[in-house]
């Protein structure tokens, strides 16, 4: 059975590579799009739950519009629902913030008003750029705070340590709010690692699995029935978890006692990233 999370399809529209699989009154191959705000809700249906987040600058396929909302796939392969208006077909981005969180100012001038609050791992389209100052649709951003596409970092955990203390959001994607799997793909995403949208999909696609009892490492990831933690060092976890409802450090063995302890069973898996 397709997973509904991955599938482009509903009662209106398929996607094309899915004709003789699924039933539609019309296929289609989409159109690019880019998300132009801040952040968007990625929805399970029109005004529904939210499935994740979608960064400014992030590229969806388009399939359907209908009642001001669009019909989408985001680049990880998750499918859902957004607000037409969340989406434009502007200029391809060109750069990405590095910093924490930063602005967009109507003048490149930082006594000027902020335009747009602007989180890790948005894309801009940088039209002009100067040493101070990036020109962009949004607005303008210091030019400190972004660097050229692609993203690069080196280490994961270097960036999932620029989260700490950002609140815990079911589905959240951002330094404005972000959950454990959340946490794990902006860590993968600024590093240039192909990361799904949630645990389960993590579990099964990242690093290599390790035996029972093998030694943390930095950067390796643990996982649960609906949790994953990055391991900081042999005594430490870092994730985002509703016990602390923020981004949090935990000494290993009491996080893993204290979450069997609470409903959430045992670690299911031990895995690492290769290099």
């Amino acid at each position: 059975m397709s997973d509904p999370r991955l599938t482009a399809a509903n009662s209106r529209v398929a996607d094309t590579a899915l004709r003789g699989q699924v039933s539609a009154a019309r296929y289609t191959s989409g159109a690019a799009r880019q998300v132009c705000v801040p952040v968007a809700d990625l929805r399970h249906a029109p005004h529904g739950r939210r499935l994740r987040q979608l960064l400014t600058g992030a590229p969806v396929t388009c399939f359907d519009t209908h009642d001001g909302w669009a019909f989408v796939r985001a680049e990880d392969g998750y499918v859902g629902y957004m607000p037409d208006a969340a989406l434009h077909a502007g200029p391809a981005a060109t750069h990405w913030i590095t910093a924490r969180a930063s602005h967009a100012y109507t003048e490149p001038d930082l006594k000027s008003p902020e335009c747009a609050a602007l989180g890790h791992l948005s894309r801009l389209s940088v039209t002009t750029h100067s040493r101070n100052w990036a020109q962009t649709p949004l607005g303008y951003v210091p030019a400190q705070h972004i660097a050229p596409l692609p993203m690069a970092e080196p280490d994961p955990i270097a960036v999932a340590e620029r989260y700490i203390a950002v609140p815990y959001l079911w589905g959240g994607n951002s330094v404005f709010g972000i959950d454990c799997s959340g946490l794990v793909q902006a860590s993968c995403r600024a590093c240039g690692i192909a990361c799904p949208g949630d645990s389960d999909l993590q579990e099964a696609a990242l690093g290599r699995a390790l035996p029972d009892g093998s030694a943390m490492q930095r950067g390796d990831l643990l996982f649960w029935r609906g949790h994953v933690a990055w391991v900081l060092d042999a005594g430490r976890i870092l994730h985002a978890n509703a016990h602390d409802m923020a981004v949090s450090v935990e000494a290993l063995k009491p996080a893993i006692a204290r979450i069997a302890a609470e409903g959430g069973g045992a670690v299911t898996a031990h895995k690492r990233l290769e290099k």
